[in-house]
């Protein structure tokens, strides 16, 4: 079993991270494959992040899972809301029945940096400006990265824009654990605290509001 990191928030909610070191044949004994997923790492993404849904929860109804317009994956009657993400050999998921969530985890790259005019703001990029080497500036341009697409699955609406109206005001914490005060403008406009963590390699955000 490859789950290496488990955290309850309290007996309704509940966030998991894992390594994905299995075959596709082991997730498909309780996951339904997808159809619409061809490539063979992405399918095996795809299968871990549903696999997870039932470790967190052992009555999550996987196969009633529904696909909205918006491509975010949810249940017809919320008994649990859920997020997944993946990335590399990972795949990390919160659930609750309670509570909206989103999650993400992220790689940190040099990538984020050539594109991070596309999703940070003025201020969000004066925050960052102010870590002190290269290192730092990569993984603190990640968390924010990470922390507006766990903010973008909370708020599950289209025509987001992720510079303008998905915004992170001020940290609190370190850069490997911490939470981010931040605000979406759109459609209704909400305050949010964003939680986040490093560990395995990846930064790991989450909303539970």
């Amino acid at each position: 079993m490859s789950l290496v990191y488990q955290h309850t928030f309290n007996k309704t909610s509940k966030t998991g991270l894992w390594h994905i070191e299995e075959s596709e044949a082991f997730f498909r004994t309780r996951v339904p494959a997808p159809e619409q997923v061809t490539h063979p790492h992405k399918r095996l993404q795809h299968l871990a992040g549903r696999y997870l849904l039932p470790a967190l929860f052992e009555d999550f109804p996987l196969n009633e899972i529904l696909i909205a317009d918006t491509r975010k994956p949810y249940l017809p009657d919320e008994q649990y809301h859920f997020s997944i993400s993946h990335c590399g050999h990972y795949a990390a998921a919160i659930v609750s029945s309670t509570h909206r969530v989103g999650i993400d985890i992220e790689i940190p790259t040099h990538k984020v940096l050539r594109i991070a005019h596309k999703f940070l703001n003025q201020r969000e990029t004066e925050l960052i400006n102010q870590t002190g080497n290269t290192e730092e500036l990569l993984q603190m341009t990640t968390l924010f990265w990470s922390c507006k697409e766990a903010l973008f699955k909370w708020n599950s609406a289209a025509g987001v824009d992720f510079s303008d109206h998905l915004r992170i005001h001020w940290v609190e914490g370190s850069l490997t654990e911490g939470i981010l005060h931040c605000s979406i403008q759109q459609p209704v406009y909400t305050e949010l605290v964003t939680h986040y963590c490093f560990r395995n390699g990846l930064m790991m955000s989450w909303v539970l509001s």
